[in-house]
């Protein structure tokens, strides 16, 4: 069986969603074009030997409607044939991508894959392909009767690991820090890929951090979702997620190259790190954001690894109280837990957001000198995807 390595990874910077912001714009497919463009340019391969493209979406409506990773790709004026697919894990969507390229090297079916995500949800926004209509369905409903938004499950997580305001709230600081450190001293440099909009100003750097948050200055934020009817369904609720302890709406894109080890090397490239092990699970979907926890577990079981083994962790911090319950859960050492900052301060496009966490992962154990990172992520619908990957040395 081949060796699956990771060659290059690269994101555009993290854009707000408002008006005015970064990307508000910049149309979805030229975004991911600019990241895809600059991943073959950089490697200096012939983009005609990419067997696929794939690209995690979640919001596939209007102008992420299209299979995105084909019209990027043909935006960036590559080779009409190669193909391109798109898929839905919810906020896995892009790890899944990275999942499946490498499943696809193991097995033999391509050599060369390009995979990543996108979501620009300025553009697009959360929710915007239901169309207002029911994705679940009587029989769903009639199981599951009481199906909280994500906002009122991270309620409940906390709730159930026993997490206090406080705790989330210093979190939440602690990730603006550290990637607002990461930022001043260029830690994120070499993997964002500067954008050019319409106007032909240049972004290069992320604008979701706040590098001023402090939690007392999270801690003035009102809880957003306490109210009718999750107030009287959850009645025993101490209602504490806020707008400043959760992620960010964000617009993004990243993609990562990954190809059979044999084949990087006839092309003379180094790889970046190799491909252990991925996995996926579901849990309880009303809880919705507890399935890293299993999923971590059997990733590590699958390859022999405990926790000590781990140089770093990137657990999505699609709310606070998400990494909090999993390292509480699994005795994880915190500072090992998204060491350049998270989703709090980085924002969090869906579907792109696990190639961006594999790109921060890379960085932190080549910066680092570590060997093992693992990086997990909470989906809708209560599960997770986990991976391990290993720093090439």
């Amino acid at each position: 069986m081949p060796d699956a390595v990771i060659v290059d990874a690269r994101r555009t910077p993290m854009g707000r969603v408002k008006p005015g912001s970064a990307f508000t714009e910049v149309h979805p497919v030229d975004l991911l074009a600019t990241v895809i463009a600059s991943l073959v340019d950089r490697t200096g391969i012939d983009p005609g030997i990419v067997d696929d493209v794939m690209i995690g979406c979640v919001s596939q409506a209007g102008p992420q409607s299209s299979t995105p990773g084909r019209q990027a790709w043909l935006a960036a004026g590559f080779p009409e044939h190669v193909p391109s697919t798109t898929i839905e894990r919810k906020c896995g969507s892009g790890q899944q991508a990275i999942d499946f390229a490498v499943q696809a090297v193991l097995s033999g079916a391509a050599e060369v894959v390009v995979a990543g995500g996108l979501e620009a949800m300025s553009h697009v926004p959360m929710g915007s392909a239901a169309a207002g209509q029911d994705p679940r369905g009587p029989r769903v409903r009639s199981r599951y009767p009481v199906q909280p938004p994500q906002g009122v499950a991270a309620e409940l997580v906390a709730q159930q690991s026993g997490l206090s305001r406080a705790e989330l709230d210093e979190y939440a600081a602690r990730s603006h820090e550290l990637a607002a450190r990461e930022q001043s001293t260029g830690g994120f440099d070499d993997e964002i890929v500067p954008v050019e909009r319409p106007d032909g100003s240049i972004v290069s750097a992320d604008e979701t951090i706040r590098p001023t948050t402090t939690p007392a200055s999270l801690a003035a934020l009102s809880p957003a979702f306490e109210r009718e009817p999750w107030t009287d369904t959850y009645p025993d609720v101490d209602w504490k997620v806020t707008a400043g302890n959760s992620s960010q709406l964000t617009d993004g894109a990243a993609a990562v190259l990954v190809m059979s080890l044999d084949r990087a090397r006839a092309l003379g490239l180094r790889p970046r790190a190799r491909v252990l092990v991925g996995s996926v699970v579901a849990d309880d979907p009303v809880l919705m954001l507890t399935a890293p926890v299993p999923a971590t577990r059997k990733v590590l079981h699958r390859h022999g690894l405990g926790l000590d083994d781990i140089s770093a962790f990137e657990v999505n911090e699609a709310f606070a109280s998400v990494p909090l319950a999993w390292a509480r859960a699994l005795g994880a050492p915190l500072e090992k837990v998204n060491p350049r900052g998270g989703a709090i301060a980085l924002g969090h496009p869906l579907g792109a957001s696990g190639a961006r966490l594999m790109t921060s992962l890379l960085g932190q154990l080549e910066r680092s000198g570590g060997r093992y990172g693992l990086q997990t992520m909470c989906e809708a619908g209560g599960m997770a995807n986990a991976t391990i990957i290993e720093r090439w040395t």
